[in-house]
């Protein structure tokens, strides 16, 4: 009897084993990460007159590290020659070497006006001792991580140690989650390094890569800094995680973007403006070549999620659920939880924003009634 195969999402394998040119003077180098629902990381070398422009160079980890120079040297190209590394937005698995290769180098970091880590560079801070009585984690890992950021020169710029906007506790007032995203990081400080970009673009600013104009394109959505380019000399896109072939970018409610959706929806639409691409390199997965194509399709599934919502809601007491509540409508099981409740309330955010929701607190946590048509 025939074992049943499952598909496996392109964005979800593990890292190709050599570097592959994928468009004129492109070539990727595919770097190991372990992200729920992603085995790799697209980096981008653009060779030119001058040495190599590297786009997303991996994790801020030491495999990626040494895949990474594997990975130059095998398309003979000296880290040394690394003069450029523009990152697409303020994911760790998008900007993690960049700023070890500019100290390795002197690269020039390049990211939207926007660029705004987890950490960021600290200049002054006013350091409290804390006193964690015995058997008080949260207080210790506070404790440590003040000890650490005063070290180590850093401060945190973070939603998810506040409430939650939609009623609930912060993300991360799990002390395993407090060491894995706060701690952690700074007792890797070599390896995870925020990067201090020393050119900032806007949409419409041209950049030099393997000597030709490539064209700086604002897509807000993922995050508030998302950066692309785009080559209309080769008709080549560079879509970081704006658009992925098979999967889609996480629409976080947990973010200073007041739209996010509405962002999105917007950043999608102006896809249909760029004449002649001829390629679209994503951050993760395989290049392809519809640029317009799977934007609506994208556009698709989010209605389709706002389609669901409206049906649950249809189906509800008084027509009103809480975020959570809802997310169980749109989210498996396996996936319950803040990061699914955090997409889901922009969704939800957006259906107020457009006049198809409405939202009260009740009890500490917002409910959403959802206007049917």
């Amino acid at each position: 009897m025939a074992t049943p195969t499952t598909t496996v999402r392109e964005e979800r394998l593990p890292p190709e084993g050599a570097p592959k040119e994928v468009a004129p003077g492109v070539v990727r180098m595919q770097l190991p990460m372990n992200m729920p629902g992603l085995g790799h990381v697209n980096c981008y070398a653009i060779e030119d007159s001058k040495g190599v422009a590297l786009i997303d160079p991996g994790v801020p980890s030491a495999p990626s590290w040494r895949a990474l120079n594997k990975r130059l040297a095998e398309a003979g190209l000296p880290v040394e020659r690394v003069h450029t590394v523009i990152v697409t937005h303020s994911h760790p698995d998008h900007y993690g070497a960049a700023q070890r290769l500019r100290r390795l180098t002197g690269a020039e970091i390049v990211t939207h006006e926007n660029f705004k880590t987890y950490w960021d560079p600290h200049e002054e801070d006013d350091f409290v001792r804390e006193v964690a009585v015995p058997g008080d984690y949260a207080a210790q890992l506070s404790a440590i991580e003040k000890a650490l950021m005063k070290m180590a020169g850093r401060e945190k710029n973070s939603p998810f140690d506040r409430p939650v906007p939609w009623g609930g506790p912060p993300p991360d007032n799990q002390w395993k989650e407090r060491f894995k995203w706060r701690i952690l990081p700074l007792l890797l400080s070599k390896v995870w390094q925020p990067p201090k970009p020393s050119r900032r673009v806007v949409d419409g600013n041209v950049i030099m890569l393997a000597d030709r104009e490539w064209h700086a394109v604002f897509t807000p959505g993922h995050t508030n800094d998302h950066l692309c380019l785009l080559d209309p000399t080769e008709g080549i896109f560079v879509s970081g995680d704006h658009l992925l072939p098979t999967i889609t970018p996480h629409i976080s409610g947990l973010t200073t973007q007041r739209r996010p959706l509405g962002d999105f929806f917007g950043s999608l639409e102006r896809m249909h403006s760029f004449e002649g691409v001829k390629t679209v390199l994503p951050a993760h997965g395989f290049e392809f070549h519809d640029l317009p194509g799977r934007s609506d399709e994208i556009v698709e599934h989010h209605h389709g999620r706002l389609a669901t919502l409206t049906r649950a809601a249809a189906e509800a007491p008084e027509n009103e659920l809480t975020v959570p509540q809802y997310s169980q409508h749109l989210f498996r099981p396996h996936a319950w939880g803040v990061m699914a409740d955090s997409e889901t309330f922009a969704h939800l955010e957006y259906l107020r924003q457009t006049g198809k929701a409405t939202a009260r607190p009740v009890d500490g946590e917002l409910r959403y009634r959802i206007i049917s048509d």
